[in-house]
């Protein structure tokens, strides 16, 4: 049986079929331009990225501060992920992205959802309405312990989008595991489901809660 080392030296490459490459934005001429700039003046590089694929609030006034061990980059720069991940790709020249697929879904039993980017800057758009109705504000935690469902991506994106910071908890941590969680992160609210389905099976997670509510 193979140790752990052995397993870390994977040297096998596995190319995408060529129908899939063609589709790519970055072609392997494009790839070594890219490497050999990021190698020559990496702050240059990646100033060149942020511009050209992100959309920011207002402009970073410094590229990189490092001082190691520490590296703040794009110091004074804002932008929002949601806004990044949604809105950028319906507005203007992007706009015919609006009735792309953003997320592709397949359920354990079999069921497909497919959500557009139009479609899934709706849902993310109310349930961040739903979170400021139950008083999470800018700065607040919170928790999220969902199965893997088109949901926990909304709910993400929601928090992002008014600026709450959360925490994802995995499904099959134990009800200790996910209190302990909770109260670390200090959450003001947990977003959670009834269940969902691990290895074809029902899986209740709402049962799992801890023996005291004293969170």
């Amino acid at each position: 049986m193979p140790d752990i080392e052995s397993l870390l030296k994977e040297k096998r490459i596995f190319e995408p079929e060529r129908s899939f490459a063609k589709q790519a934005n970055w072609r392997k001429k494009k790839v070594a331009e890219y490497r050999k700039l990021a190698r020559k003046d990496p702050k240059r590089f990646w100033a060149k990225m942020a511009r050209e694929h992100v959309d920011w609030f207002s402009p970073w006034k410094k590229v990189l501060d490092w001082k190691p061990p520490f590296a703040k980059w794009f110091g004074g720069g804002t932008l929002n992920v949601s806004y990044n991940c949604l809105d950028r790709h319906l507005e203007g020249r992007n706009a015919w992205r609006r009735n792309k697929a953003a997320i592709v879904f397949e359920g354990e039993p079999g069921d497909v959802r497919v959500l557009t980017y139009g479609q899934l800057h709706r849902e993310v758009c109310k349930f961040a309405n739903v979170l400021k109705s139950l008083g999470v504000a800018k700065g607040d935690r919170v928790a999220i312990y969902m199965p893997m469902i088109p949901e926990l991506a909304i709910a993400m994106l929601a928090c992002t989008r008014i600026g709450a910071p959360h925490s994802v908890v995995f499904g099959g941590f134990s009800a200790e595991a996910l209190r302990e969680r909770i109260v670390d992160v200090g959450a003001k609210l947990v977003v959670t489901a009834d269940g969902g389905y691990r290895r074809g099976q029902p899986h209740a997670l709402k049962p799992a809660r801890p023996a005291s509510r004293t969170w």
